[in-house]
């Protein structure tokens, strides 16, 4: 596949070969990401590639802080010693809550050096989502910081209740730059061979349709895939080797920052900036003090920046392009034409990140298109029977790599549920569970989720879950729950409820209730911000929920009054 010089291409993409006009950048094919870092620092050492902002109200870094690839070099180089000395290896998992500290990925470049596998936790999880990680990842040590030691150390208490393991704790001095003292490992590393490039990197937990986060099992040859195919893509979002610096407010113990953007900057010399989270009063500020030259967004990010009043210095970035999914097409050409640079949608997913990117003119940015298929991502759109649907009719988008190797630059399937994996490749095309259509053109156009995923500010909630855990109060008969529209979020989460035979007056004091009782065993953003009383759901013979008749076409269950907004309660 070729394009211009204006950036990378991929020369041979079965080989995973960048160039930058006649230079070819980091081999990856059939390497580690130990080996990969190993020549990134020995090439790029004096770049930078790690930088955080400063913020004097942050708790790490106030001042801020520029972390070169040398600098990064010496800090994995120190972990590694640390690890080694303390006997963890090849098949070890070690779950790491750190926030957006920097030192959660060189964390992960030295787990991966050694064939430790990084298992990322949101530091939103309350204590027994923490204890479902640590038990089904089987975790060999945690590594937290103070200000969360408290939740996890409940989390541990709550874990191991079968096999009555308690997985040992460290505390994280972010000051410490050199080696970390580590308890030794409860048991020698489980494999014996020599770290491939198969081998686990990443366990990361998505949200699923039956309740409980899946962990995704990502191998080394994944993602660096992922970081070649992001750095590769050109077009609007051409790189430079070298010479880019990406600005990006999401969690990095999420694919999009902390794997694919982060091996993206790796693989090509450039620099990822990592802010704590989004902040509307310090998102110019910083991506001016940083001279970002790229930034990733969320659709909810786009109308908090165009709502804001316009300023002399709206134009005064380096900013050339924005890479984000969900943003309102009423605001695309306003918000472009408003700061001067491009937004270029793309779809991806934890299963297989090699994002679809409408990043070429014409992009079509007053509909939901987000990229044609290209050589390493083949797409249909198919009806329920896997059958494929008419030109321009919605349907579900499958994907494979090529019909010889369908199955190469995916996850390697899911921890624990192998009949789960066999079942999304049906037919030998991954189900992603998100409905579409395509154009005569190949555009693919995004329509909705099919899977049952209410998705709120950029993060997945399994409606199982919640309903799971509603279900468990004695004032609820039945609940189901489901995505409602929001202004600000995209969606919000709704919870419809049938209160229990001598349960308490449906009001606002139970609509609370119902809360707490959620945002004491859910993180935050998971608890109905809308609860919701009915007489009745509507079901099938076999007593389903028919949650697209719980409401009429035309009405907004918003407006009724036995609707309760919650929204204000929802904090961190």
């Amino acid at each position: 596949m070729t394009e211009t010089n204006s950036g990378p291409v991929i020369e041979n993409d079965n080989e995973l070969t960048i160039r930058v006009g006649d230079r070819s950048l980091i081999e990856t094919d059939g390497r580690t990401i130990g080996e990969v870092f190993e020549e990134a620092v020995g090439r790029y050492g004096a770049n930078p590639f790690l930088i955080v902002p400063r913020d004097p109200k942050r708790a790490y870094y106030p001042d801020g802080v520029t972390i070169t690839f040398g600098d990064a070099g010496q800090m994995v180089a120190d972990y590694v010693a640390s690890l080694r000395r303390a006997g963890y290896g090849h098949g070890h998992r070690i779950a790491v809550l750190l926030e957006n500290r920097p030192s959660v990925l060189l964390l992960k470049i030295a787990f991966n050096t050694l064939g430790v596998s990084w298992v990322p936790i949101n530091p939103d999880y309350r204590p027994g989502e923490i204890a479902y990680l640590l038990d089904d990842s089987n975790a060999d040590l945690i590594i937290t910081v103070a200000s969360h030691a408290a939740n996890v150390k409940e989390g541990i208490a709550k874990s191991g209740a079968e096999s009555r393991r308690k997985v040992p704790l460290v505390i994280f001095d972010e000051q410490g730059t050199g080696e970390i003292p580590l308890p030794d490992a409860a048991r020698p590393p489980p494999a014996n061979d020599d770290v491939r490039p198969q081998t686990e990197a990443s366990l990361l937990y998505t949200s699923g349709t039956t309740g409980r986060p899946k962990g995704c099992i990502l191998g080394h040859e994944y993602e660096l895939m992922m970081g070649v195919w992001y750095a590769s893509r050109g077009g609007l979002l051409s790189l430079d080797e070298g010479c880019e610096r990406v600005y990006s407010p999401l969690p990095l113990f999420h694919i999009n920052t902390g794997i694919i953007l982060f091996y993206g900057m790796l693989v090509s010399g450039n620099c990822m900036i990592a802010p704590e989270r989004f902040s509307r009063s310090r998102w110019w500020s910083e991506i001016r003090q940083t001279e970002a030259t790229g930034m990733h967004y969320l659709g909810v990010v786009i109308p908090v920046l165009i709502n804001e009043p316009a300023r002399e210095q709206d134009r005064q970035h380096k900013l050339r392009w924005g890479l984000g999914a969900g943003v309102e097409p009423s605001l695309h050409a306003a918000f472009e034409n408003r700061f001067g640079f491009p937004l270029v949608e793309v779809w991806g997913m934890t299963e297989m990140c090699r994002i679809l990117a409408n990043c070429r003119e014409p992009r079509q940015i007053d509909t939901r298109a987000m990229g044609r298929p290209v050589d390493g991502l083949e797409v249909r759109v198919v009806d329920g029977d896997d059958g494929d649907v008419l030109t321009g009719e919605p349907g579900e988008m499958v994907i494979r790599y090529s019909s010889a190797t369908p199955r190469k630059g995916f996850f390697s399937g899911y921890l624990n549920k192998s009949e789960e994996t066999e079942e999304a490749w049906r037919g030998g095309w991954f189900h992603t569970g998100d409905t579409v259509a395509q154009d005569k053109s190949g555009m693919i156009y995004f329509v909705d989720r099919k899977k049952n995923i209410i998705r709120r500010s950029g993060e997945n909630i399994a409606a199982a879950e919640v309903e799971a855990c509603l279900q468990a109060h004695e004032s609820v008969g039945q609940v189901a729950v489901i995505p409602i529209v929001d202004e600000m979020r995209d969606e919000e989460v709704m919870a419809c409820v049938v209160t229990a035979n001598g349960a308490k007056t449906k009001g606002a004091e139970l609509a609370r209730e119902l809360f707490k009782h959620c945002n004491a065993q859910l993180t935050y953003y998971k608890s109905p911000g809308w609860v919701v009383f009915v007489d009745a759901l509507p079901v099938t013979g076999t007593q389903k929920v028919l949650k697209h008749m719980i409401f009429g076409e035309d009405q907004d269950p918003r407006e009724l009054p036995d609707a309760h907004d919650l929204r204000v309660l929802k904090k961190r």
